[in-house]
């Protein structure tokens, strides 16, 4: 190239990786970045099919655990993408839901669908959840995976990320003794 932009050509030849593979009917997310440079720019790009995406498989309670054929078919579909899939059973979690003790619910919190629902969510688009104590409440915030404390600060008024200070951290276990 002579028009002096230096990253036009790379540019180029990742629109071509993405143009071949979508000709062939594959999404974005089947192309590999070659380095960290052209995955940047492929994150600029804003694809559509480059976006992170999550299957959710509705199955019987039998198939809970372990999937059907159907589960396997969506596997084999999707093996290229580097998406998610996550089996639920919708009328065990109905069954959750219309429990009518705290307790009760609690008991299937932890192997609920909803939950793991939320923690692949997050994990898929590089989420986290920080709380914040204080004696009239509790919040959770979401923040991005690597964000520092200025900018987790910043989730909640921009006028904490700007005037920040220091952040007090305690463990989890160490806060509840």
């Amino acid at each position: 190239t002579t028009g002096g932009d230096k990253n036009a050509k790379k540019l180029y030849d990742l629109l071509c990786k993405y143009r071949d593979a979508l000709q062939v009917g594959k999404s974005c997310r089947t192309v590999k970045p070659e380095n960290a440079e052209e995955a940047q720019m492929a994150k600029e790009l804003y694809l559509l099919t480059n976006k992170p995406v999550m299957y959710v498989c509705n199955v019987d309670e039998a198939s809970a655990k372990s999937g059907n054929q159907y589960v396997e078919q969506v596997r084999e579909a999707v093996k290229d993408e580097n998406a998610e899939i996550l089996v639920i059973a919708a009328k065990i979690e109905s069954d959750i839901a219309e429990l009518e003790s705290y307790e009760e619910r609690q008991m299937f919190l932890e192997e609920s669908g909803v939950v793991r629902l939320i923690q692949h969510a997050y994990a898929l688009l590089n989420l986290r959840t920080y709380f914040t104590v204080g004696v009239e409440e509790c919040r959770a915030w979401t923040i991005n995976v690597g964000d520092k404390a200025p900018q987790a600060a910043g989730v909640i008024h921009s006028d904490f990320e700007r005037g920040f200070i220091r952040a007090e951290v305690i463990r989890y276990d160490d806060f509840i003794q």
